[in-house]
């Protein structure tokens, strides 16, 4: 911080034992000492407090990113979710047609597992299939006794 070399240093030590005598020099050093606590001190508590502002900017910041984000992953979500909210017979009864979705879903925000999952759903509906078919292949039979 100080490039004070020990030349300097001696001509400083010469002048204060000259100026303010052997008998206080103790005393004056001891104060000087202090006085030099007290400013670290103080340097100490500004820069604490100035890193917790800066690390409650970041969690601010932190905060508005998540809650975003949380926007983008729950919105494709919401989307399927109203998706299959929609009636599939028109008219309600039982011998009503099933209304056929021309568009598929929008699957840019989602897993590869799910979109995967959601085009193989899409599929089966276009088929008409009732119940996918199990990952055997085969349909599963009751045995005789089960």
């Amino acid at each position: 911080m100080f490039d004070i070399g020990w030349s300097e240093l001696l001509a400083l030590v010469v002048i204060a034992i000259v100026f303010v005598g052997p008998k206080d020099l103790p005393r004056m050093m001891r104060t000087a000492g202090q006085y030099v606590a007290k400013v670290r001190a103080m340097a100490r508590e500004f820069q604490t407090s100035f890193e917790d502002l800066a690390r409650e900017t970041e969690l601010e910041e932190l905060r508005k990113e998540v809650s975003s984000l949380r926007g983008h992953v729950t919105e494709p979500m919401r989307s399927l979710q109203r998706e299959i909210d929609k009636p599939l017979k028109a008219g309600g009864g039982a011998g009503a047609e099933t209304v056929k979705t021309s568009q598929p879903l929008d699957t840019s925000g989602v897993s590869d597992g799910i979109a995967g999952t959601i085009r193989e759903a899409e599929a089966v509906e276009a088929y008409g299939a009732s119940e996918p078919a199990p990952i055997g292949g085969t349909p599963e039979t009751k045995r005789d006794g089960e």
